[in-house]
């Protein structure tokens, strides 16, 4: 297919790294621009001036002004799980406490009950669904976690459904295993014994069905400490599985150093960063991934994005989709939200949300940017203004149609297998 008359064509070309400093504020765009696709993949692009017609056996759809970007990707969600929490979110309105929703029979232990309720066929239905209706949003690559199963046969169906998406919903799918999530109520006296599970059991049985990319830890007060961490870091190394962690979240308490001195690639939350924390960032090759939906829905401070750009820290953004803190994937709710509220300039969310995001799933050859060879994976919107009217225009649909692997997307074409 040859697209033409692309009012602008944006983020043009291969990043051979993960951008830092002011290359997060340079965007590569070409105004009045075309596109070729061929089997799934971008041929070619350039200015209308450069196009060559001659092959005249492709189909041509003119965009009439329309602006094309790379797909959204995803590199941190919890997009499996049973059933939604807004009785939560009603007791938080209300005043009630974490601690006090958590005694109450809320918080992660909640999901992990609902998740072990329910048959693995139809949490892969509505899995898919969710997955469906992220592609008309534009996202075109996503990571998801388990971590709502706790039990091996529980943290062992979650992952089944992820790699069943992986193979049936046509976008990139990274798989992080997050048993490491919350202490299940069986071991609430017991952590040692839970640590043995995943490293004796969980992991290996994982290892042997090929289901997990990643492993990842909740480095938190309360829940999983940094030595606990590195434990599971090396353990999930031995099995393969390279490392993201959930860090700084609820404190400073050493988590993103932990996960950058045992080669993490990516650390994600960032709520609370001591200079310490950003140092460490900004001197490795981890990516430190903002989840602002997640700080915005728990009313917490937004993470410091301004500091740790300025401090050379390579950043991602992501939604942290999941049931009780950020219940939307909406990814261009997130960059709008950090422009607003993180104060990040338009490129360098653009940029964070593609570019940086790819590298957080490793699939930066794949997907992130416009480029030879990489998926024709895009999402077009209607004619803009410039390019800080995509997050500045926050409460409007700005998108008109995707593309995924060359073909104009559409739930209805792709079935439950």
């Amino acid at each position: 297919m040859l697209i033409t008359n692309l009012g602008m064509l944006v983020n043009t070309g291969h990043h051979q790294h993960p951008l830092r400093g002011a290359a997060m504020k340079a965007m590569a765009c070409i105004p009045n621009a075309w596109v070729r696709v061929h089997e799934g993949r971008i041929l070619g692009f350039g200015a209308m001036d450069t196009i060559d017609t001659s092959n005249t056996d492709e189909e041509v759809w003119d965009a009439q002004g329309e602006w094309c970007f790379p797909s959204w990707c995803d590199s941190h969600t919890h997009l499996v799980f049973a059933a939604s929490r807004e009785e939560e979110f009603v007791m938080k309105i209300g005043g009630k406490s974490y601690a006090e929703i958590a005694a109450a029979g809320g918080g992660i232990l909640n999901s992990a009950r609902k998740l072990r309720a329910m048959p693995e066929e139809e949490l892969y239905e509505v899995a898919a669904q969710r997955l469906k209706e992220l592609l008309l949003l534009g996202t075109g690559a996503i990571e998801i976690k388990s971590g709502y199963g706790l039990t091996t046969d529980s943290e062992l169906k979650m992952l089944r459904v992820v790699k069943r998406l992986k193979q049936n919903i046509p976008i990139p799918v990274k798989a992080t295993f997050l048993g490491a999530h919350a202490l299940p109520e069986m071991f609430k006296e017991d952590k040692e014994g839970y640590l043995k599970l995943i490293e004796e059991e969980m992991l290996p049985a994982i290892a042997n069905e090929g289901l997990a990319d990643y492993i990842d830890v909740f480095c938190e007060k309360g829940f999983f400490s940094n030595e606990e961490t590195a434990r599971l870091i090396k353990k999930g190394a031995a099995f393969g599985l390279k490392a993201r962690i959930h860090a700084n979240q609820l404190s400073a308490s050493g988590a993103v150093e932990t996960a950058v001195a045992n080669g993490a690639v990516s650390v994600d939350h960032l709520e609370v960063m001591d200079r310490a924390a950003i140092n460490a960032l900004a001197a490795s090759t981890t990516i430190g991934t903002l989840l602002p939906t997640a700080a915005y829905f728990l009313r917490m401070d937004f993470q410091p994005a301004r500091t740790l750009l300025d401090a050379g820290c390579a950043i991602a953004l992501a939604s942290d989709f999941n049931p009780g803190s950020s219940p939307s994937g909406n990814m261009n709710t997130v960059v709008s939200m950090s422009c607003i509220q993180m104060k990040m300039f338009p490129e360098e969310a653009l940029h964070a949300a593609t570019t940086n995001a790819a590298f957080a799933m490793e699939l930066e050859n794949e997907v992130g940017s416009i480029a030879e060879g990489k998926l024709a994976n895009f999402f077009f919107t209607k004619p803009l203004s410039s390019l800080a009217y995509l997050p500045y225009a926050f409460g409007s649909n700005l998108i008109s149609r995707v593309m995924l692997n060359g073909k104009w997307y559409s739930p209805l074409a792709i079935s439950g297998e």
